[in-house]
Protein backbone atom coordinates (compact mmCIF):
# COMPACT_ATOMS: atom_id res chain seq x y z
CA UNK A 1 0.00 0.00 0.00
CA UNK A 2 0.82 3.21 -1.14
CA UNK A 3 0.52 6.93 -0.54
CA UNK A 4 -1.09 7.21 -3.56
CA UNK A 5 -3.93 4.49 -2.61
CA UNK A 6 -4.46 6.25 0.19
CA UNK A 7 -5.16 9.71 -1.94
CA UNK A 8 -6.91 8.05 -4.51
CA UNK A 9 -9.38 6.37 -2.16
CA UNK A 10 -9.89 9.82 -0.53
CA UNK A 11 -10.57 11.45 -3.86
CA UNK A 12 -12.81 8.62 -5.04
CA UNK A 13 -15.00 9.16 -1.81
CA UNK A 14 -15.14 13.03 -2.43
CA UNK A 15 -16.07 13.13 -5.66
CA UNK A 16 -18.42 9.77 -5.41
CA UNK A 17 -17.75 9.66 -9.14
CA UNK A 18 -14.92 7.40 -11.03
CA UNK A 19 -14.36 9.57 -13.69
CA UNK A 20 -14.50 13.24 -12.07
CA UNK A 21 -12.21 11.73 -9.29
CA UNK A 22 -9.55 10.71 -12.16
CA UNK A 23 -9.64 14.01 -13.51
CA UNK A 24 -9.20 15.86 -10.10
CA UNK A 25 -6.52 13.85 -10.06
CA UNK A 26 -4.95 14.13 -13.12
CA UNK A 27 -5.20 10.21 -14.47
CA UNK A 28 -7.34 8.48 -16.52
CA UNK A 29 -10.63 6.56 -15.15
CA UNK A 30 -9.41 2.84 -15.80
CA UNK A 31 -6.13 3.00 -13.67
CA UNK A 32 -8.29 4.78 -11.08
CA UNK A 33 -10.71 1.73 -10.82
CA UNK A 34 -7.88 -1.00 -11.33
CA UNK A 35 -5.79 0.95 -8.21
CA UNK A 36 -9.02 0.83 -6.07
CA UNK A 37 -9.39 -3.12 -6.96
CA UNK A 38 -6.32 -3.53 -5.62
CA UNK A 39 -6.62 -1.56 -2.79
CA UNK A 40 -9.92 -3.58 -1.71
CA UNK A 41 -8.25 -6.98 -2.62
CA UNK A 42 -5.00 -5.85 -0.31
CA UNK A 43 -7.38 -4.45 2.35
CA UNK A 44 -9.36 -7.90 2.20
CA UNK A 45 -12.79 -5.75 2.76
CA UNK A 46 -15.10 -3.76 -0.26
CA UNK A 47 -14.55 -0.48 0.49
CA UNK A 48 -16.45 1.32 -1.84
CA UNK A 49 -20.52 0.97 -3.03
CA UNK A 50 -20.67 1.50 -7.17
CA UNK A 51 -24.72 2.29 -7.20
CA UNK A 52 -26.18 3.85 -10.47
CA UNK A 53 -26.35 6.71 -8.21
CA UNK A 54 -22.43 7.58 -7.39
CA UNK A 55 -19.46 5.21 -5.44
CA UNK A 56 -19.94 6.11 -2.01
CA UNK A 57 -17.88 4.11 1.11
CA UNK A 58 -19.50 1.18 3.20
CA UNK A 59 -18.10 1.19 6.62
CA UNK A 60 -15.28 -0.40 6.05
CA UNK A 61 -14.38 2.38 3.56
CA UNK A 62 -15.89 4.59 6.19
CA UNK A 63 -13.56 3.66 8.96
CA UNK A 64 -10.39 2.94 6.01
CA UNK A 65 -10.68 6.71 5.10
CA UNK A 66 -10.77 8.11 8.55
CA UNK A 67 -6.95 6.40 9.42
CA UNK A 68 -6.36 7.29 5.59
CA UNK A 69 -6.49 11.13 6.01
CA UNK A 70 -4.80 10.55 9.16
CA UNK A 71 -1.48 8.94 7.89
CA UNK A 72 -1.85 11.43 4.84
CA UNK A 73 -2.01 14.44 7.69
CA UNK A 74 0.90 12.60 8.81
CA UNK A 75 2.93 12.24 6.06
CA UNK A 76 2.68 16.13 5.07
CA UNK A 77 3.31 17.13 8.35
CA UNK A 78 6.60 15.13 7.87
CA UNK A 79 7.55 16.80 4.18
CA UNK A 80 6.79 20.28 6.55
CA UNK A 81 8.79 19.03 9.34
CA UNK A 82 12.01 17.69 7.17
CA UNK A 83 11.80 21.36 5.21
CA UNK A 84 11.91 23.05 8.39
CA UNK A 85 14.73 21.22 9.72
CA UNK A 86 16.66 21.16 6.85
CA UNK A 87 16.48 25.05 6.82
CA UNK A 88 17.37 25.11 10.52
CA UNK A 89 14.11 26.49 11.76
CA UNK A 90 13.79 23.38 13.88
CA UNK A 91 15.99 20.65 15.94
CA UNK A 92 18.37 20.28 18.78
CA UNK A 93 21.39 22.48 20.06
CA UNK A 94 23.02 20.73 22.77
CA UNK A 95 25.51 23.10 24.32
CA UNK A 96 28.13 22.87 26.72
CA UNK A 97 29.77 25.66 28.96
CA UNK A 98 31.47 26.88 31.58
CA UNK A 99 30.03 28.84 34.52
CA UNK A 100 31.60 32.55 33.75
CA UNK A 101 30.33 31.91 29.82
CA UNK A 102 26.62 32.32 31.69
CA UNK A 103 27.43 35.99 32.35
CA UNK A 104 28.49 36.66 29.03
CA UNK A 105 28.12 35.99 26.31
CA UNK A 106 25.95 33.38 26.53
CA UNK A 107 22.81 35.60 28.13
CA UNK A 108 22.82 37.60 24.60
CA UNK A 109 23.66 34.65 22.16
CA UNK A 110 20.86 32.53 23.52
CA UNK A 111 18.27 34.93 24.30
CA UNK A 112 18.24 35.88 20.68
CA UNK A 113 18.63 32.66 19.71
CA UNK A 114 15.50 31.28 21.40
CA UNK A 115 13.43 33.89 20.06
CA UNK A 116 14.70 33.88 16.67
CA UNK A 117 14.32 30.10 16.73
CA UNK A 118 11.48 29.23 19.13
CA UNK A 119 10.75 25.32 17.84
CA UNK A 120 14.50 24.75 19.02
CA UNK A 121 15.13 22.03 21.69
CA UNK A 122 18.07 23.64 23.84
CA UNK A 123 19.76 21.47 25.87
CA UNK A 124 22.41 23.53 28.16
CA UNK A 125 24.64 21.57 30.72
CA UNK A 126 27.65 23.20 32.88
CA UNK A 127 30.32 21.61 32.40
CA UNK A 128 34.33 22.33 32.92
CA UNK A 129 36.60 22.29 29.74
CA UNK A 130 38.01 19.28 29.41
CA UNK A 131 34.72 18.05 29.57
CA UNK A 132 33.05 20.22 27.05
CA UNK A 133 35.85 19.17 24.93
CA UNK A 134 35.45 15.44 25.60
CA UNK A 135 31.37 15.42 24.45
CA UNK A 136 32.21 17.23 21.38
CA UNK A 137 34.26 14.39 20.17
CA UNK A 138 32.40 11.81 21.41
CA UNK A 139 29.02 13.68 19.45
CA UNK A 140 27.17 13.98 22.77
CA UNK A 141 27.07 18.11 22.61
CA UNK A 142 27.02 20.01 19.32
CA UNK A 143 29.02 23.05 20.82
CA UNK A 144 31.05 23.80 23.61
CA UNK A 145 32.11 26.97 25.27
CA UNK A 146 35.24 26.53 27.55
CA UNK A 147 38.30 28.53 28.55
CA UNK A 148 41.27 27.75 26.14
CA UNK A 149 41.42 26.20 23.39
CA UNK A 150 41.00 22.65 22.89
CA UNK A 151 43.99 20.37 23.24
CA UNK A 152 45.30 16.79 23.45
CA UNK A 153 44.01 14.24 20.91
CA UNK A 154 41.01 14.89 18.70
CA UNK A 155 41.86 18.91 18.98
CA UNK A 156 42.26 18.65 15.64
CA UNK A 157 38.96 17.42 14.65
CA UNK A 158 37.14 21.02 15.99
CA UNK A 159 36.75 24.09 15.07
CA UNK A 160 37.49 27.12 17.66
CA UNK A 161 36.97 30.91 17.80
CA UNK A 162 37.91 33.19 20.37
CA UNK A 163 34.46 34.53 22.18
CA UNK A 164 35.50 37.04 24.74
CA UNK A 165 38.65 38.40 26.67
CA UNK A 166 39.17 38.28 30.48
CA UNK A 167 42.06 39.54 32.71
CA UNK A 168 42.38 38.23 36.05
CA UNK A 169 40.56 40.27 38.91
CA UNK A 170 40.53 39.40 42.78
CA UNK A 171 37.47 39.15 45.04
CA UNK A 172 37.79 39.74 48.79
CA UNK A 173 34.91 40.02 51.29
CA UNK A 174 34.04 43.54 52.55
CA UNK A 175 36.44 43.00 56.07
CA UNK A 176 39.65 42.69 54.47
CA UNK A 177 42.72 44.81 53.80
CA UNK A 178 41.99 44.59 50.27
CA UNK A 179 38.36 45.62 49.99
CA UNK A 180 39.43 49.67 50.10
CA UNK A 181 41.98 49.28 47.32
CA UNK A 182 41.59 49.32 43.45
CA UNK A 183 43.59 46.99 42.50
CA UNK A 184 45.97 44.53 44.20
CA UNK A 185 49.69 43.32 42.86
CA UNK A 186 50.48 39.54 41.98
CA UNK A 187 53.54 39.66 45.28
CA UNK A 188 50.33 41.17 47.30
CA UNK A 189 47.84 37.96 46.18
CA UNK A 190 51.08 35.62 46.65
CA UNK A 191 50.99 36.33 50.89
CA UNK A 192 47.34 35.34 50.73
CA UNK A 193 45.30 32.44 50.86
CA UNK A 194 43.52 31.90 47.93
CA UNK A 195 40.51 30.80 45.98
CA UNK A 196 40.67 29.33 42.37
CA UNK A 197 39.52 26.94 39.96
CA UNK A 198 40.24 23.38 40.23
CA UNK A 199 42.47 21.65 38.23
CA UNK A 200 40.52 19.03 37.46
CA UNK A 201 37.64 21.78 35.86
CA UNK A 202 40.00 23.78 34.56
CA UNK A 203 43.47 22.27 33.94
CA UNK A 204 44.31 25.24 31.45
CA UNK A 205 43.82 27.79 34.08
CA UNK A 206 45.49 25.97 36.55
CA UNK A 207 48.63 25.65 34.75
CA UNK A 208 48.34 29.72 33.67
CA UNK A 209 48.08 30.27 37.35
CA UNK A 210 51.26 28.61 37.98
CA UNK A 211 53.26 30.54 35.21
CA UNK A 212 51.83 34.00 37.27
CA UNK A 213 52.67 32.86 40.10
CA UNK A 214 55.92 31.34 39.07
CA UNK A 215 58.03 33.88 41.32
CA UNK A 216 56.17 32.50 44.29
CA UNK A 217 55.39 28.65 43.61
CA UNK A 218 53.89 27.96 46.96
CA UNK A 219 51.42 31.10 46.46
CA UNK A 220 48.65 28.13 45.16
CA UNK A 221 49.86 25.89 47.95
CA UNK A 222 46.80 24.96 50.41
CA UNK A 223 44.73 26.98 47.94
CA UNK A 224 41.27 26.39 48.15
CA UNK A 225 39.06 25.07 45.03
CA UNK A 226 36.00 25.61 43.15
CA UNK A 227 33.65 24.47 40.26
CA UNK A 228 32.93 27.71 39.14
CA UNK A 229 33.00 31.38 39.84
CA UNK A 230 29.93 31.41 41.42
CA UNK A 231 31.55 29.71 44.03
CA UNK A 232 34.41 31.83 44.01
CA UNK A 233 32.66 34.40 44.83
CA UNK A 234 30.41 33.03 47.83
CA UNK A 235 34.29 31.41 49.40
CA UNK A 236 35.53 34.92 49.26
CA UNK A 237 32.80 36.23 50.53
CA UNK A 238 32.83 33.84 53.21
CA UNK A 239 36.31 35.11 54.59
CA UNK A 240 37.85 31.88 52.97
CA UNK A 241 40.54 33.67 50.94
CA UNK A 242 41.41 36.07 47.91
CA UNK A 243 39.19 34.38 44.82
CA UNK A 244 40.67 35.00 41.59
CA UNK A 245 38.83 34.91 38.37
CA UNK A 246 37.65 36.38 35.34
CA UNK A 247 36.74 39.84 34.92
CA UNK A 248 33.63 39.46 33.72
CA UNK A 249 32.90 38.10 37.40
CA UNK A 250 32.70 41.63 38.59
CA UNK A 251 28.97 40.85 37.41
CA UNK A 252 28.26 39.12 40.10
CA UNK A 253 27.48 42.30 42.50
CA UNK A 254 27.21 41.17 45.92
CA UNK A 255 27.15 43.55 48.92
CA UNK A 256 29.54 41.29 50.75
CA UNK A 257 32.05 40.99 48.31
CA UNK A 258 34.66 43.74 46.81
CA UNK A 259 36.41 43.13 43.04
CA UNK A 260 40.71 44.90 42.86
CA UNK A 261 42.14 44.73 39.51
CA UNK A 262 45.42 42.87 39.19
CA UNK A 263 48.71 44.76 38.54
CA UNK A 264 50.39 44.78 36.06
CA UNK A 265 47.30 43.51 34.21
CA UNK A 266 47.24 40.26 33.54
CA UNK A 267 45.16 38.44 30.73
CA UNK A 268 43.33 35.23 31.02
CA UNK A 269 43.31 32.68 27.99
CA UNK A 270 40.53 33.19 26.24
CA UNK A 271 36.91 32.20 26.16
CA UNK A 272 36.62 29.44 23.29
CA UNK A 273 33.86 28.51 21.04
CA UNK A 274 34.12 25.13 19.73
CA UNK A 275 32.26 22.74 17.68
CA UNK A 276 33.26 19.91 15.47
CA UNK A 277 34.63 20.62 11.65
CA UNK A 278 32.59 18.09 10.44
CA UNK A 279 29.61 18.98 11.45
CA UNK A 280 27.19 20.72 8.61
CA UNK A 281 23.86 20.89 10.19
CA UNK A 282 21.69 23.33 9.82
CA UNK A 283 20.85 24.06 13.39
CA UNK A 284 24.56 24.80 14.05
CA UNK A 285 24.70 27.47 11.38
CA UNK A 286 21.64 29.01 12.79
CA UNK A 287 23.37 29.29 16.32
CA UNK A 288 27.01 30.40 14.91
CA UNK A 289 24.76 33.19 13.21
CA UNK A 290 23.39 34.59 16.01
CA UNK A 291 27.14 34.22 17.75
CA UNK A 292 28.17 36.54 15.09
CA UNK A 293 25.80 39.28 15.93
CA UNK A 294 26.23 39.50 19.13
CA UNK A 295 29.89 38.89 19.77
CA UNK A 296 32.96 41.34 18.52
CA UNK A 297 34.42 40.33 16.06
CA UNK A 298 33.64 36.57 15.83
CA UNK A 299 32.13 36.88 12.60
CA UNK A 300 35.21 37.86 10.82
CA UNK A 301 37.99 35.27 12.47
CA UNK A 302 34.68 32.45 12.51
CA UNK A 303 34.96 33.38 8.76
CA UNK A 304 38.69 33.02 8.33
CA UNK A 305 38.97 29.68 10.37
CA UNK A 306 36.05 27.97 8.50
CA UNK A 307 38.14 28.74 5.19
CA UNK A 308 40.40 26.47 6.32
CA UNK A 309 38.00 23.62 6.68
CA UNK A 310 35.83 22.59 3.80
CA UNK A 311 34.16 20.43 5.52
CA UNK A 312 31.85 23.24 7.21
CA UNK A 313 31.83 25.52 3.87
CA UNK A 314 27.94 25.75 4.32
CA UNK A 315 28.10 26.91 7.38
Amino acid sequence: MEARHLRYAQALAEHRHFGRAAASLGIAQPPLSSQIAALEREVGERLFDRTPKGVFPTAAGTAFLARARSALDEMGGAVVDAGRAARGETGRLRLGFIGSALLAPLPGVLGRFQRARPDFRLEALETGTPAGVAGLLAGELDVAVGRGAPRGPGAEELVTVPIGTDDLVAAVAVTHPFAGTRSVTIEQLAGERLVVSGRADEPGVGAWLQTVFADAPTALDGAATARDIHTIVGLAACGVGVGLGPSRMRLLARDDVRFCDVTPAVRLPDLQLSFRASDDSPVLAAFLDVVRLNCDEVGSRLDRILSHHPGVGAL
